[in-house]
């Protein structure tokens, strides 16, 4: 027997039950993960908590919990190509990362190995998180000179939105809540207060392009400054966001995007910032933190 995350039913954090499960095991053209970490993102929760949002992804009860994970290849089946045993290994894995291991089809184009220098609870953080943020700055084609103006900059995807735009050659202008403005400007960021508002408070700083990675808030205050829609993406906004602004998400990062991620972290150009680390059988805590939308950078589970 392993354990798993699931849950039978939608609802709230109180649905997710740890449980053991049979053991899975490598089948023709699988591998098998030996999962040691697994990072938290708000679709995780959204998923279990909204049926309409679910089907979207092919997830039905029962279900598996989470999509980030990182660990170690331990069984390879009959015709497995691009992975050995004893590899160090990130991805995705829809609803079924939270679990003592994850059993995934090759080819995967969406786990990779993972570079010597990068923590597994580091890498659990980047595959969602890292390529959204890589795709909604590549949909507005950002350059070296713009002034980008960030919505929920201190978010999971804000924290590597920021530095990949720093990295760019941008200077960036992030929304946040007041108590979060130290920690955006040690990412490099000039802060600003989100809410009611938010055009005038940016009006002066005079924003070239920017991305919406809550909502559509910052979306429409970029449109009222005159930033042209093509200039604007949003990632949370659905598939029709307003003014004809770019909607875009981590399955449209250009190809490279994660290995260009990974280098600028081994490099030490860009830091994660892990806000919270929980082992498994606390997974429902660590929902709660997240879901609060206090915290500030990535949150884990370790196995």
């Amino acid at each position: 027997m392993s354990r798993a995350v699931v849950y039978e039913k939608f609802g709230g954090p109180e649905i997710l039950e740890l449980r053991e499960v049979p053991e899975p095991h490598a089948g023709p053209g699988e591998i098998r993960v030996r999962v040691a970490a697994a990072g938290l993102n708000p679709m995780d929760w959204g998923l279990a908590s909204h049926p309409d949002l679910a089907a979207q992804f092919g997830v039905t009860v029962p279900s598996g919990f989470g999509y980030d994970l990182a660990g170690v290849v331990d069984e390879v089946g009959p015709g497995a190509t691009g992975f050995t045993v004893g590899q160090r290994v990130f991805g995705g894995v829809m609803a079924r990362a939270a679990a003592d291991f994850a059993v995934v089809a090759t080819p995967a184009e969406t786990l990779w190995p993972t570079p010597a220098g990068i923590t597994d609870e580091v890498a659990a953080t980047l595959p969602v998180a890292g390529l959204t943020a890589a795709a909604a700055l590549a949909a507005i084609g950002l350059r070296p000179g713009d002034t980008v103006l960030i919505g929920g900059a201190a978010g999971g995807v804000g924290v590597f939105a920021v530095q990949l735009a720093k990295l760019a050659g941008a200077r960036v202008i992030g929304t946040a809540g007041e108590g979060t403005f130290e920690f955006l400007r040690q990412l490099g960021a000039t802060p600003v207060a989100y809410g009611p508002g938010l055009a005038d408070r940016v009006r002066d700083l005079a924003p070239t392009a920017a991305t919406d990675l809550f909502g559509t808030e910052t979306a429409e205050a970029a449109l009222a400054l005159g930033v042209p829609p093509e200039r604007i993406s949003t990632v949370a906004a659905g598939p029709n966001p307003p003014g004809g602004v770019h909607a875009t998400g981590g399955a449209e990062a250009a190809p490279g995007a994660m290995a260009r991620l990974t280098d600028a972290i081994v490099a030490g150009e860009i830091v994660v910032p892990i806000a919270a680390a929980f082992p498994i059988e606390k997974v429902r805590e660590a929902v709660e933190l997240q879901a609060g939308r206090h915290v500030h950078g990535k949150i884990v589970l370790t196995l």
